[in-house]
Order: C-alpha cells, then sequence, then structure tokens
C-alpha cells in the first residue's frame, strides 16, 4: 500500500541564534520557530556577550538580534559579526523603528518591529531560506567568478559598451529587463537585485560589473552595494544616528555612506 507520508528531508536544519534580553520574547521567537522543523534553535542568548562565546567555534545560519540590551549593544554586535568571514544572516528583532537606517548599513537581511504577527515571522523565515540558498550558489560559482574578473582585468583597453538590457530568470520563465525601467540596483552576493517600481528581480551578476557598463551621467554610487539611477532620487536625508540615505520618488530609502556622500550632496547644490 502506497503511504499518504512524503519522507522526510535530509537536508540539514538551518540553525538559529535567539540574543535578547527579555524572557518573554525569547519564548515567543522559540514558539514561533518550533512551526519550523527546518529551523533549528542553536540557544538562547541574554546578551551580545553570552551570543560571543556561545559562537566560539561554532556556526550558526541565523541570528535573531534585539537592539537595545545591557552591555554590548545589538548594532555593535552586528558590526563585530560582519567582520568575520562565512558571518551569518542578521535579523533585528526590536520596538524601536530609529535604528532601521543603520541595521540595512551593516547588511541586516530584515528589519521586524514587535510586535509582529505569524505571517510576518513566516516571510521573514523565506527570505532567510531563499538567500542562504542563493550564498551557497554563489560560493559554488565563485572561482568561476573570479576567473572571469581576472580575465576581464587582463584584457587591457577593452570597452565594454553600455549596458542597455538583462535578461533574469523569474517564476515565470526568463524575463528581459530594460536597464531604463530600473531605479536601484543592490548587490547580494554574487546577485545583483534590480529594483523596478514594484517589484524586485535578481540577476546573477556582481553589482561592480553591472556598474562598468553604466553611464556615469545617468547613475550614481551611494554604498558600495548600491548604485542608483540620478532621475529616481528625490532628496536626501540623515536619521539620529548620523547615517544619510536618499529617498527615491517612489518611496524607496537607499543608505549612502560616508564614502560616496559628496557626489550625492553635489547632486543638490
Amino acid at each position: 500500500m502506497r503511504s499518504n507520508y512524503a519522507s522526510p528531508s535530509t537536508a540539514r536544519p538551518k540553525t538559529v541564534l535567539i540574543v535578547d534580553d527579555e524572557l518573554p520574547a525569547i519564548a515567543n521567537l522559540e514558539w514561533l520557530l518550533a512551526r519550523h522543523p527546518q529551523w533549528r534553535v542553536l540557544e538562547s542568548c541574554r546578551s551580545s556577550e553570552q551570543a560571543r562565546a556561545r559562537l566560539q567555534g561554532a556556526s550558526v545560519d541565523l541570528i535573531l538580534l534585539d537592539i537595545q540590551m545591557p552591555g554590548q549593544s545589538g548594532l555593535e554586535f552586528a558590526r563585530e559579526l560582519c567582520q568575520r568571514p562565512g558571518a551569518p544572516l542578521i535579523v533585528f528583532v526590536t520596538a524601536y523603528d530609529e535604528h532601521a537606517l543603520s541595521a540595512f548599513d551593516i547588511f541586516a537581511l530584515d528589519y521586524m518591529l514587535k510586535p509582529f504577527d505569524d505571517e510576518r515571522f513566516d516571510l521573514m523565515l523565506r527570505r532567510a531560506a531563499l538567500m542562504l540558498e542563493l550564498n551557497q550558489q554563489a560560493a559554488m560559482n565563485g572561482a568561476v567568478h573570479a576567473y572571469l574578473r581576472d580575465r576581464a582585468a587582463d584584457e587591457a583597453g577593452y570597452s565594454a559598451p553600455p549596458l542597455l538590457q538583462v535578461v533574469v530568470r523569474t517564476a515565470a520563465g526568463l524575463e528581459r529587463i530594460a536597464l531604463d525601467d530600473v531605479l536601484w540596483l543592490g548587490a547580494a552576493g554574487n546577485y545583483v537585485e534590480l529594483h523596478l517600481a514594484g517589484r524586485v528581480v535578481l540577476h546573477r551578476s556582481t553589482i561592480t560589473a553591472i556598474v562598468e557598463r553604466l553611464p556615469e551621467d545617468e547613475w550614481v554610487r551611494v554604498h558600495r552595494t548600491a548604485v542608483v539611477r540620478r532621475s529616481a532620487i528625490a532628496g536626501l536625508r540623515s536619521d539620529s544616528d548620523g547615517y544619510y540615505a536618499v529617498r527615491l520618488a517612489q518611496g524607496d530609502t537607499v543608505r549612502v555612506s560616508a564614502r560616496y556622500l559628496k557626489q550625492v550632496q553635489a547632486m543638490f547644490a
């Protein structure tokens, strides 16, 4: 008789480290994660110091991190983690929204404001699983990309034509995306996020490779991980932590790093 049950997956569960100084918050996150057998809580820590000690000699896929905690803040701990090779994905889980720009400056995958519902939490886990898969694919293809970059560097005197369109793979199949329809580009490992009006698509490339073929008079680099169409920028603002971001006409906000701030400010002179 044929079984109605699928065979259990042999894939290793993805590991999660919870870092929050409040026990009710920890209990809520543990309960939410218990509904997802493909994720396993490695440990729950009540401070950055405890988390640092737990990570000694261990690896983790995802960290759910509070910001305001006794001792070292979650932001400071995240900046430290980002300096490590093979850093885990970081999702901030906090009741305060004023640190959102700072969080994304250190490449946080998500910024979840308490309280949140089950649907919002599940969406975050789906994004995390997708990013882990993309990172794994990028690592497997790293040697190929390195070879192509080195070969391009050796071809002195060659100037690639301006990039007018790219072909991406979506759920519906292959799709041509005109660069004229792209508002800004964001780096995602060996992928590039193409931000269009109302949607984001992934293109298998590096942001450096694309920037080399963009007209400088139409695009401006605002961060080592982001390039924005000049005509899409509506304003420049700063937050309480002194971080800057450009505001796009359609509503997106993109961080501006100190390295590129002057050239962005020159657009408003």
